[in-house]
């Protein structure tokens, strides 16, 4: 049975700081604060919200750890320069040139600032359950699992767990722990296997650990977390992919057509 919400059920529990970062959050976000606009000043704010001057910073400062907003108590605080990245999946999902390097790099350095890839750890381990499930393996079935971090200007942007059925795998360059020229759709394309359709399932989630240190999150923010299965030939699974993003720093982007 389905018990009804009460007024108290639906309040906002929040302290009032975290309501005000919330809402001016969303306005970064949106574009209605553009990167490079002063954000209204205290006082402003102060009215606005019915707030203490103590209460305006102390949700101002939230802005600022979550690398939203720039500015010392004071002064002007001004929304923080390309930080609201949109990030389009499918301009980098295909096979790089001879010669070039991943097509994430590439695309994501168009945003300005360089981008480049850690390689954390290569290794046989068992995946999450709906990896495996993805990938189609046993209850105790393994997969070949590479281990990175994807950064810009030498800021976290993404943790990647990347998993690979292991009679693809083996006695290939993704068993090594080295980072693969061209990325891994460029050396499956080259085995054989070239990637024919790629699907997304994304939620927000609270970040794990990981995650957390990982990106150097600021607080109780979401993760984007994105799994994605990409297949071959005959809709068999080769990849399949754990990312996880900041999900106040970025937001994804598709695009379809209509059938």
């Amino acid at each position: 049975m389905t018990v009804p919400r009460t007024e108290q059920d639906a309040f906002d529990r929040r302290s009032l700081h975290e309501r005000i970062a919330a809402d001016l959050r969303d306005e970064i976000m949106t574009g209605d604060l553009a990167p490079g606009v002063r954000l209204p000043s205290t006082a402003q704010l102060k009215d606005r919200f019915d707030a203490s001057n103590a209460t305006v910073q102390k949700a101002l400062q939230l802005l600022k750890d979550e690398r939203l907003v720039v500015g010392r108590a004071g002064a002007a605080v001004t929304v923080r320069e390309h930080r609201q990245m949109t990030m389009r999946p499918a301009s980098y999902m295909a096979p790089a040139t001879a010669g070039e390097p991943y097509r994430w790099l590439t695309e994501t350095a168009k945003h300005g600032g360089k981008a480049r890839s850690r390689l954390l750890s290569v290794a046989e381990e068992a995946p999450p359950a709906d990896v495996a499930a993805a990938l189609g393996l046993p209850g105790d079935g393994t997969a070949l699992l590479r281990h990175q971090l994807l950064l810009l200007d030498d800021e976290p942007v993404e943790l990647v767990h990347a998993y690979y059925p292991l009679d693809i795998a083996r006695g290939t360059a993704l068993m090594e722990r080295r980072r693969i020229k061209g990325g891994t759709p460029t050396l499956l394309a080259g085995l054989g296997h070239p990637p024919r359709l790629s699907v997304d399932r994304v939620s927000a989630r609270v970040p794990t650990q990981e995650q957390y240190e990982a990106l150097r999150l600021p607080g109780d923010l979401p993760v984007l977390r994105t799994l994605r299965v990409v297949y071959g030939d005959d809709r068999r699974p080769i990849e399949a992919t754990v990312m996880a993003k900041a999900g106040h720093l970025y937001e994804l982007r598709y695009e379809f057509m209509p059938e």
